[in-house]
């Protein structure tokens, strides 16, 4: 068991034993359903753990020219690509690195598949779909909300898909269930539903958190192998981030402050909320901290602020059975997704480590970060 003291704060701790759990739970899932699962980076890029991931999943999928090449580089393989927009400039390296290139729109798809069409190279092409259903309640994670630039409502296709998309690629979901799944494919088959028999593949998209406590994995299976059976052209494709990274690991902080204002305490802590776990903030939401209990059995209360100088670099309240102290360290649970990827250096405050606690009970610095990797940043 390692000292928690051995760890440098503020760090993020990837813990090798509970990534190769969710991996092992995911290729299950794969092999039974008889579908591809790939690994979206936009929630878990560290890309010095994917000879890790490579075990288990040897695919990915990429938002940006950035991640595509990434995929090609240390996943080793190629990317399926999918970005709101692609750009001229940036269009010819996305093919470079991608087996599969979705457009998000039919202009998009005019503009560019002419060049997909010229390649050495077969590029299996296919289109974003937005079904305007969704189940997901915050309308910063909703891509299916009115006004939405995300996808191709059903109105502005005809009858027939456009020469060479060879699948559709819908993603509706947000840290969702396999009953949501089966109530979007709903859906998409009742809208979408006669082009599927002309498709080589369909691409559920990400939010699948198979991974969570309580999904019921038999059900997620149930339902893919039916859809497959009932249109077998089709190769299934599900594209979750969170999943893979779902409580994998922490955020070590600790307090270096306590200030108190109209009877609010307030522990500050040598990281950020808005640099280092911007979706506290975003979403919001109010991640566990471990050494918290609930409010009914905790006797001192106190409100957690980041070291920015954001106004509202802040999340409360937390409860606890003793006083915080100044040099106390906290633990932030569950901070491996859609964090390190989201991560500024915003009033340059020090970013946090990344740490790999692996399976020998050894810590191993994938990362420390300094002064010049702020000043580069802005240079």
């Amino acid at each position: 068991m390692i000292d928690i003291r051995q760890i440098p704060s503020p760090s993020y701790v990837l813990e090798e034993k509970r990534l190769r759990e969710n991996l092992a739970l995911i290729k299950s899932v794969k092999e039974r359903a008889g579908i591809q699962i790939i690994l979206a980076f936009k929630a878990f890029a560290l890309w010095k753990a994917f000879p890790i991931v490579r075990e288990y999943i040897p695919y990915s999928t990429a938002s940006s020219i950035y991640e595509a090449q990434l995929a090609y580089e240390e996943m080793g393989s190629l990317a399926h690509t999918y970005s709101p927009a692609y750009t001229e400039q940036e269009f010819p390296q996305i093919m470079q690195y991608s087996s599969h290139i979705t457009f998000n729109s039919l202009s998009q798809y005019k503009r560019f598949y002419p060049q997909v069409k010229a390649s050495e190279r077969p590029i299996s092409c296919g289109l974003r779909i937005n079904p305007e259903y969704s189940v997901v309640a915050t309308d910063l994670y909703n891509p299916t909300a009115p006004g939405s630039r995300m996808g191709v409502v059903r109105n502005l296709l005809g009858d027939e898909l456009p020469e060479g998309i060879e699948g559709l690629h819908f993603h509706t979901l947000c840290e969702s269930s396999s009953f949501d799944l089966e109530k979007t494919l709903a859906v998409v088959e009742e809208r979408f539903g006669c082009f599927l028999s002309h498709l080589k593949w369909l691409n559920m998209g990400g939010g699948h958190l198979m991974t969570r406590k309580g999904y019921d994995i038999e059900h997620l299976i149930g339902l893919l192998t039916a859809f497959k059976a009932k249109y077998p052209n089709l190769e299934i494709i599900l594209e979750p981030g969170s999943a893979f990274a779902w409580q994998t690991g922490f955020l070590l902080t600790t307090i270096v402050d306590i200030v108190e204002n109209h009877g609010i305490k307030t522990a500050i802590i040598d990281a950020s909320f808005t640099c280092h776990m911007p979706d506290c903030l975003e979403m919001p939401y109010q991640p566990v901290i471990r050494q918290a209990v609930p409010k009914e059995e905790g006797t001192f209360t106190y409100r957690i602020g980041g070291n920015s100088c954001l106004s509202g670099d802040f999340i409360g309240d937390w409860h606890f059975t003793q006083p915080l102290q100044i040099g106390a360290q906290l633990i932030f649970e569950d901070m491996i997704h859609y964090t390190i990827v989201k991560t500024t250096m915003f009033n340059g405050i020090t970013h946090p480590a990344i740490v790999l606690w692996n399976n020998n009970d050894e810590l191993v610095v994938y990362r420390k970060y300094g002064y010049s990797d702020y000043k580069n940043r802005m240079s």
